[in-house]
């Protein structure tokens, strides 16, 4: 006799879930997910071969994709529940799909569904939320199995049922009920109307209407009431209610439940706390503050009040993740939310710097950039000494990897309603006036003004300057080593493209890749870091380097370029290097942006005999069903799964899958972003062939990558 998770026993051993899913990557993931999370599983590839596996495994859960060729998932359920004897009638049925109407949701219902899970799925609460549906269903079909241990199985699942005679007004209640409402039966009037004292006033008086429908007209109802319990605390009950009728019609007696829900509103609470609230610094997220934004602007609007919206913005923040790692780049932003947070709830900075009368909304909107709402300011000018604050606040020094390091940042500001009346329009200049602040010297705040959009001068600074990157050869390559996961040879190398600006410096792609995209220059940059890369193939395959393979990144637009085919044949040419030792490397989203587009483009390049790689691969749920169809040589795991594969089994589980997904198409399974021996040490015992990260290798000249490669050849010859 085994245990569920839950701990109820089950002579079946752990929980069985079938299922059903037309793409075989999709169930896969679903089956590591589950598996982790202590269940068993069963497949069905579609609706037919579900209800046939069905009658043969008698699962505890399904989780049934609802949009498949044949039979669909609507149609499913509805089989699923009408089989003899009822066997489907009450296992939980759960939709997962990647529709997410409302018809579609009802559709799901009206065939049976007991849940519905939308796609992408939230991998790390899948698991609990499967359980909480599995101990749901193991508590109704207790009650149905066993009249003995009904009332047990009342406690469990925090039920009570009653049942009122409307002919003499007596309401008969359970002892269960009795002891989750936390009376006796003595205090506990028998009455209809006794609970009613103990009732939240507004819910009282819904529950009085829905009563006088049961009475009068003979309406079922079900509806949530706030309880007050002896021991002060709020309960939140469900109530349901039947009515039964005489020979007539007249209503004579309604019976039904009532439930303690509380705990399920927790837990939907909690999820809903997952979805609004930063992971990494417990900050509200972007979407949470735009909720609250639209509340606090529709108050000043009632009040005539001033609102003021911050963007604050680190200055060269990918500096830290260049110089230290990614680890320690979340260390710093998990400090710079602790200070940002701890001074902004505080009265008396509040009382300083923007007048008692304050509040404040703070939240991480993405990345590096924190969002502030400012309410209660006497004036606009206020918002400006809580920038200056915050500018000293970020400015204290902080240890990162033992070095001290100091910070700065840039700030925003956009006045309502004198700069936007919308959040949108807030933010969006806020934002506009933190790039100024970035262009004029950063570590500063800078508020919004309609010159701003005339200005414009970072942008077309940066886009003159980009254009004359070219022709001043200010444009470098950069080369991370990857090495063979097996013997720690270094088998190839990834081309990084810099810009060493005369007066910035050494520049990441991240700061001017996407104004060369909005600048209409990405395509011609792209252009030279191919030609570029595959010269100096040729020069290390002169100098006797002659396995080693060159992976470039290519931007969608080169990627959507009508003449990229005929550019790479061209730079392979030029450098007369074997077409198998190119890599291109396009990221998820740009293949699967237009797939009827993409095939042909991947099947001319294919042809030209370069190899093709996905990079950032796992993060676009959508992809999965056309991988097969792509005619690729490599994956690349998206750092994300790999930073935590040796600390969390749902990326663990999921890194594994995409690793044997990759090993079954016979495709090579890179992974980036390693950068300790445990990440390695997993992933090369999951059956990793490549790795790639600072844990290998930092991004280097080519004169450093040439000088590994001696040492190299030099520890072989010895």
């Amino acid at each position: 006799m085994m245990r569920f998770l839950d701990g109820t026993a089950t002579a079946r051993g752990a929980p069985l879930i079938l299922v059903v899913d037309d793409d075989s990557t999709t169930r896969m993931l679903l089956r590591e997910s589950l598996e982790a999370g202590g269940f068993r599983v069963e497949e069905a590839t579609d609706g037919e071969r579900a209800v046939e596996r069905f009658a043969d495994v008698l699962p505890d859960v399904v989780l049934l994709d609802v949009v498949m060729p044949g039979l669909d998932g609507f149609e499913t359920c509805r089989m699923l529940r009408t089989l003899p004897n009822g066997i489907g009638a009450r296992v939980p049925i759960v939709m997962t799909t990647g529709l997410d109407d409302i018809e579609s949701v009802n559709r799901a219902y009206e065939a049976g569904a007991t849940d519905f899970i939308t796609k992408p799925i939230v991998w790390p609460i899948l698991a609990h939320r499967v359980r909480y549906i599995l101990r749901a269903a193991q508590g109704s079909d207790a009650l149905l199995r066993s009249e003995e241990r009904l009332a047990e199985a009342q406690e469990m699942a925090l039920l009570g049922y009653w049942d009122w005679s409307l002919a003499d007004g007596v309401v008969q209640r359970s002892d269960a009920l009795l002891r989750m409402l936390g009376v006796s039966r003595a205090e506990f009037a028998r009455d209809s109307k006794a609970m009613f004292a103990r009732l939240d006033r507004d819910d009282a008086q819904s529950l009085v209407v829905a009563h006088e429908g049961a009475t009068q007209y003979g309406e079922p109802f079900s509806l949530e009431v706030r309880w007050q319990h002896p021991d002060g605390a709020v309960r939140i009950l469900h109530e349901q209610g039947a009515v039964d009728r005489d020979a007539t019609g007249k209503p004579v007696r309604i019976h039904g439940t009532t439930q303690d829900i509380t705990a399920r509103r927790a837990a939907e609470d909690r999820v809903r706390q997952l979805a609004l609230y930063d992971p990494l610094t417990s900050l509200p997220n972007r979407r949470f503050f735009n909720e609250q934004l639209a509340l606090s602007l529709a108050h000043a609007k009632r009040l005539t009040a001033p609102y003021g919206v911050l963007v604050l913005n680190l200055d060269r923040f990918k500096r830290i993740n260049e110089s230290f790692g990614r680890g320690a780049g979340d260390d710093v932003l998990h400090e710079v939310a602790l200070r940002l947070e701890r001074a902004l709830r505080l009265p008396e900075f509040r009382a300083q710097v923007a007048g008692a009368a304050a509040s404040v909304n703070l939240a991480r909107h993405g990345g590096d950039e924190f969002t502030i709402g400012l309410a209660g300011l006497a004036e606009g000018a206020d918002a400006a000494r809580v920038a200056e604050r915050l500018l000293e606040l970020i400015a204290t020094p902080m240890m990162v990897e033992g070095q001290e390091t100091v910070l700065h940042a840039s700030i925003g500001i956009a006045i309502y309603p004198t700069d936007g009346e919308d959040a949108d329009a807030l933010l969006m200049n806020a934002d506009s006036a933190m790039h100024l602040a970035k262009r004029e010297g950063k570590n500063t705040y800078r508020f919004y003004s309609p010159a701003i959009h005339a200005r414009s001068s970072e942008k077309l600074g940066m886009e003159n300057g980009l254009r004359k990157a070219l022709e001043r050869d200010e444009l470098v390559l950069y080369y991370q080593p990857k090495s063979c996961a097996i013997t720690g040879e270094i088998t190839g190398v990834e081309a990084l493209i810099r810009w060493d600006h005369p007066q910035l410096g050494m520049v990441g792609p991240g700061e001017f890749i996407p104004v060369a995209e909005e600048a209409g220059l990405i395509v011609q940059i792209g252009e030279w870091a191919l030609h570029t890369a595959c010269a100096q193939l040729a020069e290390w395959r002169a100098a006797g380097f002659n396995n080693l393979t060159m992976a470039v990144n290519m931007a969608s637009p080169n990627f959507a370029h009508a003449g990229f085919v005929g550019v790479v044949r061209a730079a392979v040419a030029a450098a007369g290097i074997p077409p198998e030792r190119l890599e291109i490397e396009l990221t998820e989203s740009a293949i699967i942006r237009d797939v009827e587009a993409t095939i042909p483009m991947l099947r001319a390049l294919t042809a030209t005999g370069v190899r093709l790689a996905v990079d950032d691969f796992g993060t676009g749920y959508s992809s999965l069903a056309y991988l097969s169809q792509f005619p690729i040589d490599g994956l690349k795991i998206d750092r994300t799964f790999v930073r935590e594969v040796a600390t969390r089994p749902e990326a663990a589980a999921i890194a594994k899958a995409i690793i044997a997904m990759g090993r079954s198409l016979g495709v090579e399974v890179i992974a980036e972003g390693i950068e300790d021996e445990d990440q390695a040490s997993f992933l090369r015992d999951a059956g990793c062939h490549t790795m790639q990260g600072y844990f290998f290798g930092r991004p280097m000249s080519a004169a450093n990558i040439e000088s590994r490669l001696l040492a190299g050849m030099a520890a072989v010859g010895a």
